[in-house]
């Protein structure tokens, strides 16, 4: 059981590394605009916000790589951010697209169990 949990917190560290990079590097680009639905105007408009938003990402990323090298001591590091990654996925639904709660927070929470299982 703590490999298949260690497994799904690295998928959910892997996810949130591919978020910065979406937000950070690929927001006003053809891959961003398609993945977010957005016009170059506003991926102009916005990508300051989104690479503060996707430096976010990379922490929480940071987090979970952090809780899984600690090893059988990073028990209570994975929890926090699998945590803070709910509910920054419950949030993110609730106040700009449903999507968010089964791409980023859906991810999270089968994580989270793994890790209170195992």
């Amino acid at each position: 059981m703590k490999l298949a949990a260690d497994i799904a917190v690295a998928a959910v560290a892997l996810l949130h590394a591919y978020f910065l990079v979406l937000e950070m590097f690929l927001w006003d680009k053809p891959r961003g605009l398609r993945t977010f639905g957005l016009t170059p105007e506003f991926a102009a408009a916005s990508k300051s916000l989104a690479a503060n938003q996707g430096l976010y990402n990379g922490f929480l990323a940071a987090g979970l790589l952090w809780g899984l090298w600690l090893g059988g001591g990073g028990a209570a590091i994975k929890i926090f951010f699998l945590a803070c990654v709910i509910v920054a996925g419950v949030f993110g639904a609730a106040t700009a697209s449903t999507k968010i709660l089964w791409v980023q927070a859906l991810p999270g929470v089968a994580a989270l169990a793994l890790v209170l299982l195992a």
